[in-house]
């Protein structure tokens, strides 16, 4: 089974969901061209299963048990956004 590098565009919202597939694995969040994306090392083949990501601004509560992915700015580095990936279940569903 191969792996290949996949890039997802985030939107600036609370919660999104983005479907990529089964076992992949987020690399890191990047700002490219204004926007920010994801990076994702995903194995070809694999059906594709939802993955809730949350984007906080700096001083907002967290919810426990959200990952942490990493950070970013925006707007020239006015704006500062942390992005997470909520855990599946009922403490995720947002």
């Amino acid at each position: 089974m191969s792996e290949t590098i996949w890039k997802y565009e985030l939107q600036i919202t609370d919660y999104q969901t983005i479907h990529m597939p089964e076992l992949a694995e987020i690399l890191c969040v990047q700002v490219q061209l204004g926007r920010p994306h994801l990076w994702v090392l995903v194995h070809s083949g694999k059906k594709k299963e939802p993955r809730k990501i949350a984007i906080h601004g700096t001083g907002h509560d967290i919810p426990p048990g959200e990952r942490y992915i990493g950070t970013v700015q925006t707007n020239q580095g006015s704006l500062v956004w942390h992005v997470f990936e909520v855990p599946p279940g009922p403490e995720g569903q947002r």
